[in-house]
C-alpha cells in the first residue's frame, strides 16, 4: 500500500467517531420510531402537495403584501399542513413596482390540488 493509503486509513480510524458516538442507539440527533410504529401513526406524505399565490409584494416597497393567514382563507375549506413564504428562485429585472418573486406556499392534501387551482392557486414546483 502506498504511504497516502496508509496515512487516510490512519486519520479514519482515528477520527471517525470523536465527535459523536458512531452507533445510532447513543447518537441523540437520530429520531428513530418505536417498533410497530413505522405505518400505524404516521400519515402519508406522499398524498400532499404544495401550492402557492404570489403574495403581492412589489420591489421598492410598492405594493402591499398579503400575510399568509389572509391569503389562507382564500383556500376556503382546504386543510392546510404548513404554509410558508417563500421566493420562486428566479432572476428578476431590478425595476420598481415589478414583482419581488415572493409567494405564499400552503402545503395541502393531493384530493384537495383541483379545489385549490378552481381558487386561484397553482402547483409549486421549484423545491
Amino acid at each position: 500500500m502506498s504511504k497516502i493509503a496508509i496515512l487516510f486509513i490512519s486519520f479514519m480510524v482515528l477520527f471517525s467517531c470523536t465527535h459523536r458516538p458512531c452507533k445510532i442507539e447513543e447518537r441523540k440527533d437520530v429520531v428513530m420510531p418505536a417498533s410497530g410504529d413505522y405505518s400505524s401513526k404516521s400519515k402519508d406524505l406522499t398524498q400532499r402537495v404544495f401550492v402557492y399565490k404570489p403574495d403581492g409584494s412589489l420591489q421598492c416597497s410598492m405594493g402591499k403584501k398579503i400575510d399568509l393567514d389572509t391569503m389562507k382563507k382564500d383556500l376556503g375549506g382546504i386543510e392546510v399542513f404548513s404554509s410558508a413564504n417563500k421566493h420562486d428562485g428566479l432572476m428578476r429585472i431590478q425595476v420598481c413596482g415589478q414583482p419581488t418573486g415572493h409567494s405564499n406556499v400552503y402545503e395541502i392534501s393531493v384530493s384537495d390540488l383541483e379545489k385549490a387551482i378552481a381558487s386561484g392557486f397553482k402547483k409549486w414546483s421549484r423545491e
